[in-house]
């Protein structure tokens, strides 16, 4: 994968740079909005990262031009920027998700690995149901069964789940979980991933499906042994 970053702060940028190759992958980076433009127009890149006080061309405007060319490649502004004002024109001038430095590591990488991970559903075809074991779920009807028994599960316990069905074969990351729960103005953090996943195993106890916790790493669905 690989990610593009137009960062003008070079102390940043080259953390961002060293932190990101250190993931796994591929990074190409500009200082200035003109040199941003001119190679998200010309490169393909899988994602990127968007300062929005970049010089020679503000970022805002970089990403409206690339979004009339590539309507669907994955942005992410980070900036300083952090009014609602700012957050409200990012995101209508194109931008996928908005992060206000300072910032934590772990939550950017979480953030452009669902940003990744939507792009890829977006451009497959979807499957309208997800299973795992005796559980089904209805992903238009947002509703779940053990075998044919309705599962009783809140909005925030359906999207875990759904998260956890999506993903049945690897492991989930406690921050990758947090980053897709967030949504609606309203950020998740990792303690409440925890609750969440605690309320969701009471919710599936007897279903022969469970959520477990691989230390160090996050959860996953396990068959439960009879």
């Amino acid at each position: 994968m690989k990610l593009f970053i137009a960062e003008d702060d070079t102390v940043l940028a080259d953390a961002l740079l060293t932190r990101l190759a250190r993931l796994g992958f591929d990074t190409a980076h500009a200082a200035d909005g003109l040199q941003a433009q001119q190679q998200l127009l010309t490169e393909d890149v899988d994602a990127v990262i968007l300062d929005i006080g970049l010089p020679g061309l503000d970022g805002l405007q970089v990403l409206r031009n690339v979004r009339v060319h590539k309507p669907a490649l994955p942005i992410l502004i980070l900036t300083a920027l952090d009014s609602m004002e700012d957050r409200v024109a990012g995101l209508d001038a194109g931008a996928d998700d908005y992060l206000v430095k300072p910032f934590e590591f772990p939550e950017l990488e979480a953030r452009i690995r669902a940003l990744l991970r939507r792009h890829r559903v977006a451009d497959s075809p979807q499957r309208d149901e997800l299973r795992f074991g005796r559980l089904r779920l209805d992903r238009a009807g947002q509703r779940a069964w053990a075998d044919q028994q309705p599962l009783e599960l809140s909005a925030r316990e359906l999207q875990l789940l759904e998260i956890l069905l999506a993903n049945a074969d690897r492991v989930v990351t406690k921050e990758q979980i947090a980053g897709e729960l967030s949504g609606d103005g309203e950020e998740v953090g990792a303690n409440a991933v925890e609750v969440y996943v605690h309320r969701l195993r009471k919710k599936l106890d007897g279903s022969g499906v469970g959520v477990r916790a691989v230390r160090g790493l996050g959860y996953l669905l396990a068959a439960e042994q009879p």
